[in-house]
């Protein structure tokens, strides 16, 4: 089959096996934002719907209250682009065991459709090559469960594995690990880090409310001694949960 569009990837180092040195994960190059209701919706008017892109945007509001109605119901979607069907992870001790918090949580699995698996296999891949060493946030470990999908503990220790990532000056105002919420309210960690270096930091999550949060790094480290006239601010590509959020899948 032809294919007709191509994903250009680039290749970055394996932080999970350290002692392998030609280990690479392939990181897609995204080409712009994420598409949200209003893209879409503008999408389709630029096709010539014949809908205004006000009566579109209501149809796809609509369309996600009720997914989310019924999927709150305990209902599976299925779509023309994926599957989404409940899921309660962890595990249960006897017939009896009860559901807790603690250690259930409730959550999705997300699987293509037959239709998406037919578009993905238009796909092209074109390696760029193993990516800038620049800063990044590689991989955030919850360190109380071991899990690396995005799920967190509040007031529990997690860690922070990337490049360029040691916050200096530590003291400094506007510099720190921030948790960013989806209303765009910013948290700083303000209990000292336990771990400070350039590749791994180590820290407290703060008591936070339940939900779905951006980390985000801002520091003037660079290599060394020398330091960045201006902060750079460090985000990692995947949202952190608490509570019932949903982790990356």
């Amino acid at each position: 089959m032809a294919k007709k569009t191509v994903w250009k990837v680039w290749l970055r180092r394996n932080l999970l096996t350290k002692d392998v040195e030609n280990d690479f994960i392939a990181e897609v190059s995204t080409t712009g934002s994420t598409l949200r209701n209003e893209d879409i919706a503008a999408r389709m008017v630029a096709a010539r719907s014949e809908l205004r892109m006000e009566t579109i945007l209501s149809i796809l509001q609509s369309r996600d209250e009720i997914i989310r109605e019924a999927i709150a119901q305990g209902s599976a979607v299925q779509d023309g682009c994926v599957r989404i069907a409940p899921r309660i992870s962890g595990s249960w001790f006897g017939v009896n065991h009860s559901f807790d918090p603690a250690v259930h949580k409730i959550t999705l699995d997300v699987s293509p459709s037959a239709e998406m698996r037919s578009t993905l296999e238009t796909v092209g891949v074109e390696v760029l090559g193993e990516k800038d060493s620049g800063a990044f946030i590689g991989l955030v470990t919850d360190i109380t469960t071991g899990k690396t999908d995005g799920a967190i503990t509040p007031d529990e220790d997690i860690m922070v594995s990337g490049d360029k990532i040691k916050i200096v000056p530590e003291d400094e105002e506007g510099l720190g690990v921030f948790f960013v919420g989806v209303s765009g309210t910013e948290t700083r960690v303000t209990r000292k880090l336990t771990e400070n270096m350039p590749k791994k930091l180590v820290f407290r999550v703060p008591s936070l409310a339940p939900g779905s949060y951006t980390l985000k790094v801002v520091t003037r480290y660079s290599h060394g001694a020398q330091l960045l006239k201006d902060p750079r601010s460090i985000v990692y590509e995947f949202p952190l949960t608490l509570g019932n959020g949903t982790p990356h899948l």
